[in-house]
């Protein structure tokens, strides 16, 4: 499961209480303008005075003592911060060393199957380019002749691609299936990592209108490219993520597992090795959220006969090898086959690889999520501490001016004693 995107660490701004000080002793030894003012001090009046005095002192030095404690723990806090991220990068660099291993000892047998992956993606990629008054045809336009510039405009920050190039499956047959259930439209979808990035796409006017000259209508018109009509984005930030996808097979009311059943579709989407690591803020990758808000748990099974001897097993659509489809409970696509023409990749199967191989790479995107969530951590405990010097230093600016007025304004009043008391010494 997931790590929790709290932190004990986590702390809310602190708005320390600034002492207020003012640099007139007076107003501190006399604040009631019932007390003697300084022309009205008898020779009781001077152990009142130096009482006052030092009394607001220690108020002051109190303050200060305070305020540093709070500098220390600050400090604490970021020293123990530091030492987790750096326990994790020192994982996370030997986790990926094991990788690296597994990959350098099977480099020759998986040689060719990359060869293969990158023509398949290269053709997913020519078909989503022949859409070019879509948005996702405009993206990846721009993504290829100007790759850099793209990356760094803050328009495009937030979308990590489109659908059919987030994800492979092992066999044409099997993206062909997953095409044809999900459909064009949502092949061709634009995903974004937050909300405020898909609003960024498209800007209104006063009317409700699109914004043709700004947001991803605008990136289409630079490139003469006008967008047309409508175009799906999906946000992956959900306020309800779904669970690590453990879903149990499904059974017949006999408690048998259905003849001819393989499988959760969303299960056999392989992510994209460029998005192995994408997580959202609440640390769920693109399976747990669009792959599931695609899927759901569409079954698969080998043939449509099989398929539809489980229908009281199907509760969220099925699809079969042999192109059966059933969209949800009680609704059937019949027909031919449809031909679509944007599919996902074919994946590399690397069935050579070691079966903790996958294991090794969610540990890695797990502690690179907390590795993430300790620098959001260690950004606010820095503020804290800046902020609680800075307090710190405006107190103890104030507290040595205090004294110093103090010293001086005492002087005065025994001066002005020693004047009134001609018995006082010289």
């Amino acid at each position: 499961m997931f790590p929790s995107n709290h932190h004990p660490h986590h702390h809310q701004v602190l708005n320390y209480p600034k002492v207020m000080v003012t640099h007139d002793p007076q107003a501190f030894i006399y604040p009631n303008p019932s007390e003697p003012s300084i022309n009205q001090v008898s020779n009781g009046a001077s152990p009142f005075a130096a009482e006052s005095v030092m009394l607001n002192s220690k108020k002051l030095q109190d303050e200060l003592e305070k305020i540093g404690s709070q500098i220390k723990q600050h400090e604490d806090n970021l020293k123990s911060l530091k030492a987790q991220r750096n326990q994790l990068d020192d994982s996370i660099l030997d986790l990926q060393v094991s990788l690296g291993k597994y990959i350098s000892s099977s480099a020759p047998k998986v040689e060719d199957e990359d060869a293969s992956r990158a023509r398949s993606e290269e053709e997913t990629l020519e078909q989503i380019m022949k859409h070019d008054k879509t948005a996702a045809g405009i993206f990846y336009q721009l993504k290829t002749r100007h790759g850099s510039l793209v990356s760094n405009m803050a328009l495009m920050q937030d979308v990590l691609g489109v659908v059919a190039m987030l994800g492979k499956v092992d066999d044409d047959n099997l993206s062909r299936l997953f095409a044809e259930y999900l459909g064009m439209e949502t092949m061709l979808a634009i995903v974004c990592k937050s909300n405020e990035g898909m609003q960024a796409l498209e800007i209104y006017d006063d009317q409700g209108c699109a914004n043709k000259v700004s947001g991803i209508h605008g990136l289409g018109a630079s490139v003469g490219k006008p967008l047309e009509g409508r175009f799906l984005v999906i946000a992956l930030e959900m306020d309800d993520p779904q669970k690590k996808l453990d879903l149990p097979k499904p059974k017949l009311p006999n408690g048998d597992i259905p003849s001819g059943f393989l499988g959760f579709a969303v299960n056999m989407i392989t992510i994209d090795r460029s998005y192995l690591y994408c997580l959202t803020p609440s640390g769920y990758g693109l399976r747990e959220t669009l792959f599931y808000n695609l899927f759901s748990r569409l079954q698969l099974y080998k043939t449509r006969a099989e398929m539809l001897l489980a229908l009281p097993c199907i509760s969220d659509g099925a699809i079969s090898l042999d192109g059966g489809m059933i969209r949800t409970a009680g609704m059937f696509a019949l027909g031919s086959r449809e031909d679509v023409s944007v599919t996902f990749p074919k994946s590399s199967k690397r069935s050579d690889l070691p079966e903790n191989y996958f294991e090794i790479e969610a540990q890695i995107r797990q502690k690179k999520w907390r590795k993430d969530r300790l620098q959001d951590d260690m950004k606010r405990e820095q503020q804290l501490l800046d902020q609680t010097r800075y307090n710190f230093q405006v107190n103890k600016q104030e507290f040595v001016k205090f004294i110093a007025d103090s010293s001086s304004y005492m002087a005065q009043l025994q001066m002005q004693m020693n004047t009134r008391d001609p018995r006082a010494p010289a």
